[in-house]
Formats: C-alpha cells, sequence, structure tokens
C-alpha cells in the first residue's frame, strides 16, 4: 500500500510492521520535501511518524478521538487522514493548516496551537463520553517540553483523581520542546528514558508465581501488593509519581520501533482508569541533519534537501526585528547587571539565545510556563532586578492573570517585550498577535508603546529597561524592518507619551501606531496625488496618549484616521475615539484595523490585502469616507 492510498487512518487496521514501515518511509519523504520547498515546521513531526502509526493501528478512528498537543507534530496525522493529496498546499492560504483545526477535518477532534492543553482536552471528552453512557477510547499525545506547562499538570493531577475514567496519555519524550527543556521534570524523565521497561518486570514476575505450584492461583490480593511493591524499586522517581498521581505508567518504550508500539499501545487500551505511556522518540528522526541541529530544525523556511541550507532571499534583507531587539538588549545588559531577560521556552525565537550566549546569569528560561514567567519577573521586580519578559503576543495571552493581579495590580515595573505582534502569517488564528493593544490597554498602570521601526526599537528598550514607575509593555512585529540606519549604543529614552509629527496636512489626520506607521506615510501619498494634504503623526504610545498633541490637531482638521495592525475592537483607534469624545471634540473617526476576524494563514501580504489594509485600499477608504467634507471645503 502506498501512503497516498490512505484516506482514513482505520486502513491501518491488519497491516503487517514491514507494512507500516514502508508507510512510515513515505510520512517523511512527502513529510521532506513538503517543508522543504514551502517551509514549515519539520523536527516535531518526523519524531512521531511510528508513535502515530502504531497509535493509530490500535485505535478505530470513527469512534475513537486522539487529541494532539500542539498541531506542529501532527504532520503525519494530517498525511494519514485523508490530506496527503493536498499536503503540498500546507501553511498557504486556503490550504492545509500547520496547526489541527476541527473545521479541516473530522479526524482533528480538538484544535490545538498553543502546549500543554491536550490533557485538558481528553479528559473533558472521556468524562463527556462517560455522562452520555458511550464507549470509545480518548488518548492524548503530549510532548514532554508541554508537560513543564502548569495546564496539562492540573490535567493529571484532575485526571489522577478519576480511578474509573478510562484515559490513555501519551509522552512523546524527545527531550526537547523547540529549545532543549529546562527544569526538574525534563530532567527526572531523562532519568526515565535510560531505565529499562517497568511493565515488563512486574508482568515477569506475576507469570513466575503463577507457576508455583498450589498457590499460584491463591495469591492474587497477596501478588498485587508485590506487584505494586516491585514497581516503587523499578519504577524512577517521575515514574512513582504518576504512580502516585493516580495513573499506571508503562514505559520507556521506543518510540521508533513499531512492534513494541503497538504491543504496549493495546496493553495500555486494556487497563482501566488513567494510563500514562512514556515514549521516547528523536525529534527529527530520518533527517540526519535535523537530527543534530533539533533546534534549527524546530522549523524552517524552504531549504535544500541535500545540504539543508535556507534557499537564499533574492536580494539582502534588513535585520529582523528579534535580532535588533536582541542586540539593543544584550548591550544594555553589559552595563546593568539587574537587567535579567526571561523567556518561556522561545529563547531563538525572542532573540534571547544572544543574551544567554553572552550573559547567560542574566538570562532565564521557565520552560512552557508563561503564567510563571510574568509572576517570577514580578517578584524580581519587587526585588530591585529589572525583568525583560520577552513573550509573543499569542503567548502573553496565557499569562493575562498574572499580568492583571502580581504585575498591575502591584504596580511592578516589569518590561514586557511582545515579538510576533499583528499579522504573523502562515502560523494563523492561534499564533495571530492580534489582542495585545486590547487587553492590556485596559489594565491601570500599564504603558504601552510601539514603534515605527527598527532603530525606533532600539529607543524603546532603552526606554523600557529604564522606566521604573509601573509595567510597560513594548509590541513589534514578525519579520525585517526597514533598513534603517542603526546605532551600536548609546540610545536616546523616549519620553513616556510623546508622539512625532512626521508630515503636515491640513485635509486629514492621520495617526498611525506601531507597524502601521510607515503605511500611513504610503496613504498620505496617495491621498496627495489627489489632492488631499494629510497630517501623519507617529503615536509610539497608545496609553498614555499625547493629548497634547492630537486632541488640538484632530480639533483643527475635523478628520481623524487611525491605523494599527491589531484588533480595531478596543485598539489604538478606540483610544483615540474614547480620548476625543471624552474631551467632547465631536469629528468623524475612522479607525483602520484588523476588523471582528479570525485572520486564517496565509502570507502576511495576502492577509493584509484580504483586510483591505493595504495603502492604496485605505486611500481609497479614506477618499470614499470624507469625499463629501473635503469636497466642501475645497
Amino acid at each position: 500500500m502506498h501512503l497516498s492510498e490512505i484516506t482514513h487512518p482505520n486502513q491501518l487496521h491488519g497491516l503487517s510492521i514491514r507494512q507500516l514501515q514502508q508507510i512510515a518511509r513515505q510520512i517523511r519523504e512527502k513529510h521532506l520535501q513538503t517543508v522543504a520547498t514551502y517551509g514549515g515546521h519539520l523536527g516535531p513531526g518526523l519524531g512521531v511518524v511510528e508513535l502515530t502509526l502504531a497509535l493509530y493501528q490500535t485505535l478505530d478512528l470513527d469512534r475513537d478521538k486522539v487529541i494532539w498537543d500542539v498541531g506542529h507534530q501532527a504532520y503525519p496525522h494530517k498525511l494519514i487522514t485523508g490530506r496527503y493529496n493536498c499536503f503540498d498546499t500546507l501553511r498557504q492560504k486556503d490550504g492545509v493548516a500547520g496547526y489541527l483545526k476541527r473545521c479541516e477535518s473530522k479526524f482533528d477532534h480538538f484544535g490545538a496551537g498553543h502546549a500543554s492543553t491536550s490533557i485538558s482536552a481528553a479528559l473533558g471528552m472521556a468524562l463527556a463520553r462517560d455522562l452520555k453512557g458511550q464507549n470509545f477510547k480518548v488518548a492524548a499525545v503530549i510532548g514532554d517540553g508541554a508537560l513543564t506547562g502548569g495546564m496539562a499538570l492540573e490535567a493529571i493531577n484532575h485526571a489522577g483523581h478519576l480511578p474509573k475514567t478510562k484515559l490513555l496519555v501519551v509522552l512523546n519524550d524527545n527531550e526537547m520542546s523547540i529549545s532543549p527543556n529546562v527544569g526538574a521534570i525534563p530532567r527526572y524523565l531523562n532519568k526515565m528514558r535510560l531505565s529499562p521497561p517497568m511493565q515488563f518486570l512486574t508482568d515477569n514476575l506475576e507469570e513466575q508465581f503463577k507457576h508455583i505450584p498450589f498457590v499460584g492461583e491463591s495469591l492474587s490480593p497477596e501478588l498485587e501488593r508485590v506487584k505494586e511493591g516491585m514497581k516503587r524499586l523499578a519504577v524512577p522517581k517521575v515514574g512513582a509519581v504518576f504512580e502516585e498521581l493516580g495513573f499506571t505508567y508503562m514505559g520507556p518504550v521506543d518510540g521508533h520501533n513499531l512492534e513494541e508500539l503497538i504491543a504496549t499501545f493495546k496493553q495500555a487500551h486494556q487497563m482501566p482508569g488513567p494510563v500514562l505511556v512514556h515514549v521516547a522518540t528523536v525529534k527529527g528522526k530520518g533527517y540526519e541533519i535535523a537530527e543534530k541541529d533539533q533546534v534549527g530544525y524546530h522549523a524552517q523556511s524552504p531549504f535544500n534537501l541535500v545540504t539543508g541550507k535556507a534557499i537564499p532571499a533574492s536580494s539582502p534583507k534588513p535585520p529582523a526585528y528579534s535580532k535588533v531587539f536582541s542586540h539593543a538588549l544584550v548591550k544594555l545588559a553589559e552595563s546593568n547587571p539587574k537587567i535579567v531577560g526571561i523567556t518561556a521556552a522561545m529563547a531563538t525565537g525572542t532573540g534571547l539565545d544572544k543574551l544567554h550566549a553572552k550573559l547567560p546569569k542574566q538570562y532565564i528560561d521557565v520552560g512552557i510556563a508563561e503564567q510563571h514567567a510574568v509572576t517570577l519577573a514580578a517578584a524580581m521586580a519587587c526585588e530591585g532586578i529589572r525583568p525583560v519578559v520577552a513573550i509573543y503576543s499569542t503567548f502573553l495571552q496565557r499569562g493575562y492573570d498574572q499580568i492583571v493581579h502580581d504585575v498591575c495590580i502591584q504596580n511592578l515595573p516589569v518590561f514586557f517585550c511582545l515579538d510576533r505582534a499583528g499579522i504573523v502569517g502562515a502560523d494563523g488564528p492561534t499564533h495571530q498577535g492580534m489582542y495585545d493593544i486590547s487587553y492590556l490597554r485596559c489594565l491601570p498602570n500599564m504603558v504601552l508603546m510601539a514603534p515605527k521601526d527598527e532603530a525606533e526599537l532600539q529607543q524603546m528598550v532603552a526606554t523600557g529597561v529604564n522606566y521604573t514607575s509601573g509595567p510597560i509593555a513594548m509590541r513589534y512585529p514578525r519579520g525585517n524592518g526597514y533598513g534603517v540606519p542603526l546605532m551600536e549604543e548609546g540610545w536616546e529614552e523616549l519620553p513616556i507619551g510623546k508622539a512625532e509629527i512626521l508630515r503636515q496636512g491640513d485635509d486629514v489626520l492621520m495617526l498611525g501606531y506601531g507597524s502601521m506607521v510607515y503605511p500611513a506615510m504610503q496613504v498620505a501619498e496617495i491621498l496627495s496625488e489627489h489632492g488631499i494634504e494629510a497630517t501623519v503623526i507617529n503615536a509610539r504610545f497608545a496609553k498614555p496618549l499625547d493629548t497634547e498633541l492630537i486632541l488640538p490637531l484632530a480639533q483643527k482638521i475635523g478628520r481623524v484616521v487611525t491605523l494599527e495592525e491589531g484588533c480595531v475592537m478596543g485598539g489604538f483607534g478606540s483610544a483615540i475615539a474614547e480620548s476625543l469624545l471624552d474631551n467632547d471634540i465631536l469629528v468623524p473617526v475612522m479607525r483602520i484595523g484588523v476588523p471582528d476576524v479570525l485572520v486564517d494563514h496565509a502570507t502576511p501580504e495576502q492577509s493584509m490585502a484580504e483586510l483591505g489594509l493595504t495603502p492604496p485600499q485605505i486611500a481609497d477608504r479614506v477618499r470614499k469616507s470624507f469625499s463629501r467634507q473635503l469636497s466642501a471645503v475645497k
């Protein structure tokens, strides 16, 4: 059977180990070819090919449900659930999503974008099953990196309290999340990887007792107690912890041995209550380059399969915002030992790996634990440290309660650096940085700023680390800057809440925030060609607003346009409109931003065009909206 013939995972039933191995090779070939051509996540999926095939061969996927933690390890799942023929549209507009989506396939039982959610979701489905009197299996597949997330541990705590609820948790242990794992749990899991399988010991013990003449059949209760004692001796500490928490622990199992995996899963399905199967895998398995560089090949832009090297851009690009951020932070930290960078398992993505390399004592990786990262930073701020919390906009949502209670209510000087703010492209709705302006703007004591370009970002880094009056946040986009000149050091701090005028005109007042400042300038140029002259302001701050500058201009010009790369509801434009109303300035306001929709996966350029956020589209809206007023004035 060829992989292209598999449209339903139940077609794996009855296949021999040799046939499954052939399917595994074909999955890796298709996976590698697709990601090398179009880009995407690489290492995670390559590591779970055998795990996926073995698990699905032991389930009836017309009834049973598998919940994947973080969809980027589920590419093999997609390839055997009817998406082989369209897999070359991966992460492209209107194509196969890079994560799991319930609307994409009946086999995607739960959307997965952020880590540590699968056990909670699987347990919820298992409890719903039992309430309805149904009978099907539920399995959660979670990585060891995601196991460091508090939500996963909360779910384990709950599931272990339900001894009659059948639930299978498959722990995919490859010693990695995106970067090498940190913390006590991964350290203990590593000890377990080196330990002999526990289930064999206890089962073998039972067989030996059964063959003792006259007593073998009469030792049932005693035998169970002996077996439990043997488990305590045989299982390493974390295995014993899972057992104490109410799970039956099985493993570690070789995650690339199909025969062993199938036998283990079959046995796990027969056990009552919650079961945890510990599977040891290799991230990037089957592609030697990815196996050797598991961080670099977690995800890749298009690359050469033979050499593993990225396909170079047609022309040199300006430095990425994250690179400019990391350079500025390292320079400032070198002269201020109180500056400490904090990441939640995203060192390379945020650029904090550079701080780690240069000043390891001023760097903390808490693992996939954003809530902990925020409160940790709050407490460090209490002690006079200057914590810089670098987290993607989408991931900081997970620490919102801590931002409110532990930072803002106590008015602590924590500097939040929100990478990937705005439209991020191929990762889709779960990763778009749409909401940070809205969800932070409403919090007392919080200062919000966003740079118009990479040079202003350097100034804002200096501003943020030196601001001690309370919490402050800076958002900046994914991708490259504009190529403006940069300073190596000595950046001047910006005055809090002060904007700047970039262009003057009497017809329209345009207020750009962050990544939409340069597009605002382009819009102004297009309008000028039609005889409409705009004043353009780089707001810099969404909170506090520069009302001394903005309000008189709004009243004088009488037509206001706001531009932001984020949700328009409650965002920067809303802040401007509220300020105008509060000051009895009743002028028309057009808010340009992302409407109340989920932004799907596509290139950022495609998404901007679809949302009507390109300069020509915005200029056309402004002309049409204000045409009567402008004609009357002219």
